[in-house]
């Protein structure tokens, strides 16, 4: 049974820290609090300083990186009997060590500007800002450039959204080890699922068209116009500053990470991110898919139970139907979970000689 991914399940809803209950709740209000702190006062800042850390994000950069940490142990503990797991987490952890703590720490000790390797636009809506791209080194520009507009694109036409959600990001990393013990608490609603494809994909577009905007600006180049203003100002009601506040402080951090013990782990990831959006586009017309054997799933729903994304992946299995949906992020707790190995993940040809044999249909939502 072990060998099956089942280790740890009957656990989930025996232990009362990892519902909505009290702990929850408090937990969650803790986790509010400290991003309230650390986005919006300058609270952090003498705890960093007092720590040896030039500011107060490389700090958070540290705590960040030893959530991970022992989140991936507390992980690994119940589903390291799988090797993707086991190669997903550790890379994850690495990527976030490596390219969005050391990096960054060691790189202005060379002359050389703060840069988070692991993060792209959209994600960081920074990134692409023409003063952004005229700051950096042109390596880094081109770095930026080209991971946006080329490689994640091509990656998630290829492999799924899940090469960055899953293995890459910051926040996908945050959410597959920490947040773990809080993925059941996902809702798979009808609702949630409308909420979903509203939002992810409004601040998509808000992310796209404000970029542009930003780079209007910069060719316009009148800083004393209302256009430039309302776009670029100082002013906290500018656009650039609402975006950073909004979405990348709110909707990112206090909403995203605050709530993990309350909706799950993968609130911002499934509903405001619009990284995950975007790649979920691509993931739509490409080769990555979850298969599923036909007639034998048993509907136990433990693969819908621990989709951190909200997935009804049991659906698909009783209807013997593989499919490819924008919102998954190729974490594999499905197939991990089920007992009888009815799910897998697979980047392939649309049009397989295998399951044209089967009469196997394929869904794209």
């Amino acid at each position: 049974m072990d060998q099956q991914g089942q280790n740890g399940l009957l656990r989930t809803f025996r232990e009362s820290w990892r519902n909505r209950g009290p702990i929850g709740l408090v937990t969650s209000g803790g986790l509010i609090s400290f991003y309230l702190l650390l986005y919006f006062t300058d609270r952090i800042d003498p705890i960093a300083a007092s720590l040896g850390f030039r500011s107060k994000w490389l700090f958070y950069g540290f705590v960040y990186c030893l959530l991970m940490i022992a989140g991936a142990a507390y992980y690994l503990s119940k589903h390291g009997n799988s090797r993707y797991n086991r190669v997903r987490i550790a890379t994850n952890v690495g990527v976030q060590v490596a390219l969005a703590f050391t990096l960054p720490l060691v790189m202005p000790m060379f002359g050389q500007p703060e840069f988070y390797f692991s993060y792209v636009w959209p994600l960081d809506w920074y990134k692409l800002h023409p003063q952004t791209l005229q700051a950096v080194p042109v390596y880094l520009a081109v770095y930026s450039l080209g991971t946006a507009l080329l490689a994640a694109p091509l990656l998630a036409y290829f492999f799924g959204k899940r090469w960055y959600c899953s293995w890459v990001c910051g926040c996908g990393g945050l959410a597959n080890t920490f947040g773990d013990p809080w993925r059941h608490l996902t809702s798979n609603s009808t609702r949630s699922w409308r909420f979903e494809k509203f939002f992810v994909h409004a601040v998509m577009f808000v992310a796209v068209i404000s970029t542009f905007l930003l780079f209007l600006v910069h060719f316009v180049n009148e800083p004393s116009s209302a256009f430039h203003t309302y776009v670029a100002g100082d002013q906290w009601w500018s656009m650039k500053r609402l975006y950073g506040a909004v979405v990348g402080s709110i909707l990112a951090g206090v909403v995203g990470t605050g709530l993990y013990p309350i909706f799950g782990p993968r609130v911002w990831c499934r509903n405001f991110c619009p990284m995950a959006a975007m790649l979920g586009l691509f993931q739509k017309l490409g080769r990555f898919r979850i298969a599923v054997k036909p007639n034998m799933c048993i509907s136990c729903g433990n693969c819908t139970t621990y989709c951190e994304m909200g997935i009804d992946v049991r659906s698909y299995a009783q209807s013997n139907q593989s499919f490819t949906r924008a919102a998954c992020v190729g974490c594999g707790m499905c197939a991990h979970m089920c007992p009888r190995g009815v799910l897998k993940l697979e980047n392939a040809p649309r049009l397989q000689p295998e399951k044209r044999r089967q009469g196997l249909p394929i869904v794209d939502l």
